[in-house]
């Protein structure tokens, strides 16, 4: 009866212990289906595909020779993503602590004595162990200690992803700023030159006496030029700023940077999204989310271990010269053991305590990571639908362009003719100005809704 009272209770802990050893898997209830939206579509789900444009080199990506340049300097001078990389090396010195954990602790404890009894000759006696300690782990306290240890290096890691996508995604973004500031200031200076010549050829009409051109004509002619004129300044001023944060981005100090044309900028116009479950591998905020559930699950399996038994060896060997009562000399060697086990009972409630509070982390890491996906899910969705609806605009503004120019130059024809107003060659002009910075903001919002996919779907994250 005796016995098998013993094998019932040896058989519950070891079924209660199995999960003590398992390592983690991702949890089969996690929902990752149907995470996009179809930007073509009000309800429906895009159907994924197997690529994955967050899975292209970056160089594929960002072909311009002198943004490429720019963003190999960010990668090696940038802080954030210096500091991202230091932060790996420190999650990796635990790990290697908890390596070792499964070695004999070594240390070597001299000890010297000198005694003097009644005025007496000096007696010296020393010894020279030394001790061994050895934790060995038959329930998974330091098995889940290394794996945790491990996981944690791996969240790190994908930390240092994430800012080194986000570099990559800024970086590109400043750039195309830049090109974006310099075709406006360049449109802004030949319309500021053309409302010159307008002006100038108004004023000598107006002397002439040709048109009914009259001084109010003038000044609002005038008045025009000269706001255009006011907004190039603003233009410039905008452009030094973004030069200096790109400098700072790229971890040197405020200068001019070299760069292209917007016109010949060449980006992906189609893109695949991957199946969902390939943001869990490609986004490295949701594979820094699922490192912190596993985390959470072997944090859960320690203050499961400390409800059992800790066994410790535990010894010294060396050499003294002093053996109880008698002196020895020359020394001799010493030698000696212990064992103990260790079998928690109770300890105020604590290892209880602390198994609850881990196994509530371990729920809310479960929530924060789905929590990831939708939001990974979301933001792709977005980001589609964000790409489709400017290439639309895109479309539509060409139209405007090419409207508002023939409109510009036809009006200014009829007003040579004398069939049109000073006031309807301004409008026309302005509407025409206005179309092209529009134009030049429409492309911009273009490679930016580029940039942010490529970023959301974890794009640059390796070098």
């Amino acid at each position: 009866m005796k016995k098998q009272i013993l094998y019932m209770l040896c058989a519950t802990a070891l079924l209660s212990s199995c999960r003590i050893y398992k390592s983690y898997d991702r949890p089969e209830d996690i929902n990752a289906s149907g995470l996009y939206r179809d930007p073509l579509t009000e309800n429906d789900t895009l159907v994924s595909d197997t690529a994955n444009f967050g899975n292209l080199p970056w160089r594929e990506v960002f072909t311009d020779p002198q943004l490429q340049a720019l963003i190999e300097l960010g990668l090696a001078q940038n802080t954030d993503l210096q500091s991202a990389i230091l932060k790996v090396k420190e999650a990796q010195a635990p790990l290697l602590a908890a390596k070792l954990a499964y070695a004999p602790a070594l240390a070597l404890s001299p000890q010297g004595t000198i005694s003097s009894f009644d005025h007496n000759k000096a007696t010296k006696t020393y010894s020279l162990p030394v001790t061994a300690s050895w934790d060995i782990s038959l329930f998974g306290g330091l098995l889940n200690a290394k794996r945790g240890a491990d996981v944690a290096v791996k969240q790190a890691k994908a930390y240092r992803q994430a800012v080194q996508t986000q570099v990559v995604s800024n970086i590109a973004n400043m750039y195309y700023t830049l090109l974006m500031l310099d075709r406006q200031l360049e449109i802004s200076k030949e319309t500021a030159q053309i409302l010159k010549r307008n002006t100038e050829t108004m004023e000598a009409m107006k002397n002439a006496a040709i048109n009914n051109i009259n001084s109010a004509g003038v000044e609002q002619s005038r008045a025009a030029y000269a706001q255009v004129l006011a907004s190039i300044p603003d233009i410039e001023q905008s452009i030094r700023k973004v030069e200096n944060s790109l400098s700072t981005l790229l971890g040197q100090a405020p200068q001019a940077i070299s760069r292209g044309v917007i016109e010949r900028q060449v980006l992906p116009a189609e893109f695949s999204t991957g199946i969902p479950l390939q943001l869990l591998s490609n986004r490295p905020d949701v594979k820094a989310a699922e490192m912190a559930l596993a985390a959470s699950y072997y944090n859960t399996n320690s203050a499961r271990s400390a409800f059992y038994p800790q066994i410790t060896l535990s010894g010294s060997a060396g050499w003294t010269n002093s053996a109880g009562g008698a002196i020895f000399n020359p020394a001799k060697f010493l030698a000696s053991a212990v064992g103990s086990l260790t079998q928690p009972l109770f300890y105020h409630g604590a290892n209880i305590a602390k198994l609850k509070m881990a196994k509530a982390q371990e729920a809310q890491a479960k929530l924060a990571f789905q929590q990831s996906l939708l939001n990974a899910g979301s933001e792709i969705s977005t980001l589609l639908s964000q790409y489709q609806k400017t290439s639309e605009k895109t479309e539509a503004r060409k139209m405007q362009l090419e409207s508002s120019r023939k409109a510009a130059t036809d009006t200014k024809e009829l007003f040579n003719l004398g069939n049109s107003t000073y006031l309807e060659v301004l409008s026309a002009q302005q509407s025409y100005l206005s179309a092209q910075l529009a134009q030049v903001s429409d492309s911009f919002d273009l490679m930016q809704a580029v940039v942010s996919l490529y970023q959301a779907l974890g794009g640059g994250r390796e070098d």
